[in-house]
């Protein structure tokens, strides 16, 4: 039916690849359609769903992701950043998961902030310009002699 459709509308002097545009089919997938009537074999839709989840082989379980806030949040480590609790269990002998595996755990669990005591970033208001329009009007402490 959709072969139909993109025929007539291109007899009506619709460009093809327009026409697949909106029935949301590429033009590619067209051509196979073509050919699979050509050849005589049985016409089936092959096309993936886009709203297919693909869950990763290597995802983290929730046991797994446990873990993490738990080691995260002991006292050992509370006040350290995922940059300096990796290399440090490591250093034990122990791995429980990448630096940005602890990020994007800690980041889900809306607990990537200044940890410990160090305080947030100041923002330091930039020192004014002055123009001297003669000499001797401006005088600086950093002047190379």
């Amino acid at each position: 039916m959709a072969m139909d459709l993109i025929e007539e509308a291109v007899t009506a002097g619709a460009r093809r690849c327009k026409a697949c545009e909106v029935l949301e089919i590429d033009v590619r997938t067209l051509q196979r359609w073509k050919k699979a009537l050509q050849e005589r074999k049985h016409l089936v839709d092959q096309r993936k769903v886009a709203a297919a989840e693909r869950v990763p082989a290597n995802k983290l379980s929730p046991e797994e992701r446990e873990a993490i806030l738990k080691v995260a949040n002991s006292p050992a480590f509370q006040s350290l950043p995922p940059s300096q609790i990796v290399p440090r269990l490591a250093d034990n002998g122990e791995y429980i998961a990448s630096e940005s595996s602890f990020y994007r755990v800690l980041r889900e669990a809306d607990q990537v902030h200044r940890r410990g005591r160090a305080q947030a970033p100041r923002t330091v208001a930039k020192p004014k310009g002055f123009q001297a329009t003669g000499p001797n009007q401006v005088w600086s402490w950093d002047s190379v002699p």
